[in-house]
């Protein structure tokens, strides 16, 4: 049950949190996988250490923000294994609880063009192979931040509110290819997307000292489970709908978030 191994998988935002921890779980598991990613130095060491253990694994430069480099990405993984089954958009940056009257235009296009657009770009850029091969896994990293308006800012809550209803969208057009499309969304999450949000998006991060995952005496109050949650967590959630077994699971929006949404 549950076997991955001999599959091919591309993960965007593959080097850090959450996608390095699926990344490491891919590997493990026998998937050949191509990391896309912006912060380079840490993809490529990934890469390197993951390959090490025999993995079949590498790394490629993109920024999620330019179709051209994501279409590449995808492609360069079908022509050098003749398939992608699995796609994870996983890149993704935090606008650290800034209210609308705090976004900027900057900030805004920061949140959408990375979480949503980039998420769009991946899955039209393997949607076509995926028709191809009559098979297909994509599994979109949202947030609860696109279940409820109350636990992140305005732009970050409005891009992943809208990775949820692209998910919907493409799930429904697409089931009859054997394509399962679903979002994850996990709550609290022990990664440091804080400050990969800030290298990332410069200037336009001003209010990262805020939220729960800033203020560990929110966890108490807000999370049920009483913790952050973990990136491998969050992985394993994102590998079983990966996985043949979580076939007849399409279109879903599941919260990973310790009861938050509850």
């Amino acid at each position: 049950m549950f076997d991955l191994k001999g599959r091919v998988a591309v993960i965007t935002g593959g080097e850090s949190g959450i996608g390095l921890a699926l990344s490491k779980t891919f590997a493990a598991a026998g998937v050949k996988t191509v990391i896309g990613g912006i912060l380079a130095e840490r993809g490529e060491a990934v890469a390197r250490e993951l390959a090490e253990t025999g993995a079949e694994v590498r790394f490629v430069k993109v920024d999620v923000r330019n179709q051209a480099e994501v279409e590449a990405l995808v492609q360069g993984a079908v022509d050098q294994y003749g398939r992608v089954d699995i796609l994870v958009n996983n890149a993704g940056v935090f606008d650290g609880m800034a209210d609308i009257e705090e976004t900027t235009e900057n900030l805004w296009d920061h949140m959408v063009d990375i979480n949503l657009k980039g998420t769009f770009f991946g899955c039209q850029a393997a949607i076509k192979h995926m028709v191809k091969q009559n098979y297909g896994r994509i599994i979109n990293t949202s947030s609860i931040g696109g279940l409820i308006g109350g636990a992140d800012g305005a732009s970050y809550t409005a891009s992943k509110f809208g990775v949820v209803g692209l998910s919907r969208q493409i799930s429904k057009t697409h089931a009859k290819h054997n394509i399962t499309v679903n979002a994850v969304c996990p709550g609290a999450i022990d990664t440091d997307v804080r400050g990969n949000s800030a290298a990332i998006v410069s200037s336009a991060a001003e209010f990262m000292n805020r939220g729960v995952g800033a203020n560990p005496d929110w966890i108490s109050r807000i999370i049920p489970a009483q913790r952050k949650g973990t990136a491998q967590e969050i992985a394993n959630l994102i590998y079983f709908l990966a996985t043949e077994e979580a076939s007849y699971i399409t279109g879903q929006a599941i919260a990973a978030d310790g009861g938050w949404t509850a």
